[in-house]
């Protein structure tokens, strides 16, 4: 990163002058894709001490004009090289990026890499996200695309009973009042007037093409059953004239009739989905309202739905055939394999880590400032507080921060979150609920890179940063707990929920509740930058029923829009304080600051034994060998 330089000596025996590729392909074998160079500096002879050492202030330093990764650009070659340029390019807002790249030094996170899965299987590439992790370049990218089996997926229409998946099940256990009315949604700020019949028939092919949004849900005596239609009958897009009122006016009308819609769902008769176009007139934009009940979307979903409607949408206005990207694995599909994988061999060796888990010190329970009211916690109680990182800062948190400790941007934001309520606290653990994109590759013949549906894993995490002193023990810590869960979550709810072992599930349920939950959604901006839609902030009414209990006294959840880190922090205004919770969501933002210039530190870095997951290191074995071997 700028304004940090490092220079490792690596010896090897060779027969000739090896190429800079040579050198990058020999790496590759030996070391963590993260560690590969970025810079290659050739030396006649090692700069040694009197002593015989070498001596490594002797040692040149990469040309310092280099703005990023590579010392020496390397421009894709081959056709996959430049489509795979052209994706990352697009997704991660950076350009040029070289064949030699890192996808997560330049910002990228694993819900990124699900996009651009995607997106290449639209120009003809298979890949999976498995293979980006494990070739996070540009070259080692292309080089996989010739290896990966292409996946065969039910391209008809898709019915009949569907299992309810972990986190679907976890819905209906809330018991919600009203669980008709729990949904997402989106406004979208329309730059130019919509055809409303163009608009209907684009709706209704991505109804065919996208199954989960034809479920219904029927109530039996053994709880919820779930079922995909043939076809959706109902009339899911409306239109509201409001040209000819004032502009208070138009407001009002708005903010009512987004609410009503979002109370218009039906879990029985559905639909499930339903749009609403207000045309405000010519000195304002028409905005695009979309309700979807969430037990069929989720953050990954919307992406999706966004970028297909529009393309449909733009093609039927060309005059041309409504053609999408070929479906994916059926949501039908992956929750009857996810069923059958609980019982599996696979699953019951998670189960040690999460017994392991319920060994852990019980949570302290978060301050109130309401401590009377247990039983108060409404969503029509609900409140937000809002705060940001500034675009320099954002930036600095996607290109600079990943590579000094090889983090995920979620390693720094948790490590900054216990951080904030240790002050609030007083203890230097935390219990939060932890939300994952649940995508994960646990099972052989699924793609899910382009399938609508609500995937979320959600599962209990206890970070502990007793042992932390500095901010740098605070990064590696919270990565190694983090890195130590298996397939980041998402067997968690599998075996609570589809185990067949009835003591598996009890013990799982015993488990602590957490009080907090936590969800980064990733990064927005790219998503639907080439859409002739844009987010808005409008008022997209309540999504959901103001009498439902919140599972949560405090949900924490954000991303980058706007070139900007955001993050609402939702409590209840009868359970805390605006202030008290204030100086929390402050606090997370100073937190992050810290660990944003502790790594932009020249002095700070190091390595932690997920690094190297075939070496079989503790922590402790690992320091002495860094010790042994020097920086």
């Amino acid at each position: 990163p700028p304004g940090r330089q490092r220079v490792v000596a690596y010896i090897v025996p060779v027969e000739a002058s090896p190429t800079i590729t040579d050198l990058r392909q020999f790496l590759q074998t030996h070391l963590p894709a993260y560690m590969i160079p970025a810079a290659f500096v050739t030396l006649d002879r090692l700069p040694l001490m009197p002593n015989g050492k070498i001596d490594r202030e002797a040692l040149p330093s990469p040309d310092p004009q280099r703005p990023k990764l590579a010392s020496e650009f390397a421009p894709p070659q081959t056709g996959k090289e430049h489509k795979m340029v052209e994706i990352w390019q697009a997704l991660l807002g950076v350009a040029p990026i070289g064949i030699h790249d890192n996808f997560f030094e330049l910002g990228g996170d694993s819900i990124l890499s699900i996009q651009v899965v995607a997106r290449a299987r639209q120009v003809g590439l298979q890949l999976t996200p498995k293979q980006l992790f494990q070739n996070p370049t540009i070259a080692g990218l292309a080089a996989a695309a010739e290896t990966i089996p292409i996946i065969q997926a039910e391209q008809g229409i898709v019915t009949g009973e569907v299992p309810l998946t972990p986190i679907q099940r976890w819905f209906f256990e809330q018991t919600f009042p009203d669980p008709h009315h729990w949904n997402q949604s989106v406004m979208l700020e329309v730059g130019e007037e919509l055809d409303m019949a163009l608009l209907e028939t684009a709706v209704s092919h991505l109804l065919r093409h996208h199954d989960a949004l034809r479920m219904r849900y029927q109530p039996t005596d053994s709880g919820w059953q779930q079922m995909n239609d043939a076809e959706e009958t109902t009339a899911v897009v409306q239109h509201r004239n409001l040209t000819n009122l004032p502009e208070r006016a138009q407001r009002e009308m708005l903010a009512t009739a987004a609410n009503a819609l979002q109370a218009s769902l039906n879990l029985e008769h559905g639909p499930l989905i339903r749009l609403l176009y207000f045309r405000l007139g010519p000195e304002r934009p028409d905005y695009l309202l979309i309700v979807i009940h969430h037990l069929v979307i989720d953050g990954v979903s919307w992406r999706i739905l966004l970028e297909d409607l529009q393309l449909v949408y733009q093609q039927l206005r060309q005059n041309q055939p409504a053609l999408l990207p070929d479906k994916t694995t059926s949501f039908q599909q992956w929750a009857r394999e996810l069923t059958a994988y609980a019982q599996s061999e696979a699953a019951q060796e998670e189960l040690v880590y999460w017994q392991k888990m319920a060994e852990r010190e019980r949570p302290f329970p978060l301050p109130r400032d309401y401590p009377q009211n247990t039983n108060d916690n409404l969503v029509k109680n609900a409140r937000n507080i809002i705060v940001n990182l500034n675009r320099e800062e954002t930036e600095a948190l996607l290109r600079d921060v990943p590579s000094v400790y090889g983090t995920e941007i979620n390693h720094i934001l948790l490590a900054a979150l216990v951080e904030t309520f240790s002050r609030h606290t007083g203890r230097r653990s935390l219990w939060i609920a932890l939300e994952g994109h649940g995508r994960e590759d646990i099972l052989p013949g699924v793609d899910l890179s382009h399938t609508v549906g609500w995937f979320t894993a959600l599962f209990p995490v206890c970070l502990d940063l007793q042992a932390a002193r500095t901010p740098g023990d605070a990064i590696k810590q919270t990565k190694e707990q983090l890195n130590a869960i298996p397939h980041h979550g998402i067997g968690f709810g599998i075996l609570r929920y589809l185990s067949q072992d009835d003591q598996i599930r009890t013990a799982l349920q015993n488990l602590p509740e957490p009080e907090i939950s936590f969800n980064y959604l990733g990064q927005f901006d790219q998503s639907v930058s080439d859409l002739k839609f844009s987010l808005s902030r409008e008022n997209t009414g309540s999504p959901l029923n103001p009498d439902a209990q919140r599972p949560y006294l405090l949900d924490i959840s954000g991303g980058i829009s706007g070139g900007r880190l955001q993050f609402e922090w939702i409590y209840g205004a009868h359970m805390h304080k605006a202030g008290a919770i204030q100086n929390l969501a402050d606090g997370f933002i100073d937190a992050l600051r810290t660990l944003i210039a502790h790594c932009q530190n020249p002095e700070a870095g190091g390595h932690t034994p997920s690094d190297f997951p075939d070496a079989d290191l503790s922590e402790d074995d690992l320091e002495a060998l860094l010790l042994e071997v020097g920086d």
